[in-house]
Formats: structure tokens, sequence, C-alpha cells
């Protein structure tokens, strides 16, 4: 996607949401590493971030610092659990006998990204976890993608055990 100088603007309110945009950096990176069938590391991600911010117009503000911190901070949580994150996706998708390999590269990284941040990031609710995967993948696959990617993904939230509208652990005898 792309970001012109007026929606990147220090102006409040003209701005994508950083955690937006770092969202689709990750996935872009993690696509990237996929297809290279290389391990996500600082070091290509660094001439990564640098192609990306020049194509999609990102600044050295606070939008491109912030979104670039969230991305880092999203690629290394897939990095590191990694295998956590593909069981819970097969998990879900083998209901449907589907197999991991199956999904496009676009939505299995965007699925990624997401349950990272499901999984490992309680300050963000999964309801916006979903979200935001949703509308990326409209962005990027396409209305089924984000069809499919919301069924998966709901069916992750459904087993959490914190609230997916606020992110905040669930106590025991609590309800959801």
């Amino acid at each position: 996607m792309m970001f012109d100088d007026d929606e990147l603007s220090e102006k409040p309110g003209n701005q994508p949401h950083t955690k937006r945009i770092g969202r689709e950096i990750a996935m872009q990176y993690l696509f990237r590493c996929e297809l290279r069938n290389e391990l996500p590391d600082a070091t290509t991600f660094d001439l990564f971030f640098d192609q990306i911010k020049e194509e999609h117009g990102l600044k050295d503000n606070r939008t491109g610092r912030k979104a670039r911190e969230y991305a880092e901070k999203l690629y290394l949580a897939v990095a590191l659990n990694a295998e956590a994150i593909d069981a819970v996706i097969r998990q879900r998708i083998a209901i449907a006998d589907w197999e991991l390999e199956r999904i496009s590269h676009v939505d299995r990284n965007i699925m990624r990204v997401a349950l990272a941040e499901m999984l490992y990031m309680e300050d963000i609710p999964p309801v916006v976890s979903i979200n935001e995967a949703v509308e990326i993948a409209r962005d990027y696959s396409g209305e089924d993608s984000g069809s499919f990617v919301n069924g998966v993904l709901n069916g992750v939230k459904d087993t959490l055990k914190r609230d997916p509208r606020s992110g905040k652990s669930v106590k025991k005898g609590e309800s959801k």
C-alpha cells in the first residue's frame, strides 16, 4: 500500500495509525523472507525497511519511526514463536481439511502477524488484531481472503484466556 506525503503528514487525524503501517511492513518483510527461504534478522530488515521506506514515502518523522519500531516488534515475535504460531494456524484450518501450505504466502503472513499480537502482546485486544488483519487481507489479497482470515482468527480468539475487547487476562470464574 502506498502512503503519500499528505497521509503521512505530522497533522493529527491525517495519518494512518502507525501500528497499521507497522503490521503491513512486518507482513511484507515476513513474506519476503518466506519467498527467499531466509530467516528474518535485523540486517535484512534494515535493508528491507530502507527499500520500503522509499517505495512508500515514509519519512524520518515520528510516524516513520513508530511504524518501524512496531514492524520490528512484530516480525521478531513471529520469528521467535514461528512454530507455535504455525501450529495454531494448522489446528484451526485442519477443521476445514486445509493445510498451511495451501494458504497463500500473503494470507499466511497476515495471520502470523495477527497471531503474534493475539498470543504475545496483551496490550493489543484480539478483536483489534483480527479487524486489522482482515482489512490488510482485503487490501492485499481480496474480499475472499478477508473472510478466510477472519474465520481462522475468530476461531483462535474464542480459545484465548483473555478478554477479546480489552486484551486483559480473564481470571478463573470470570467470563470473557
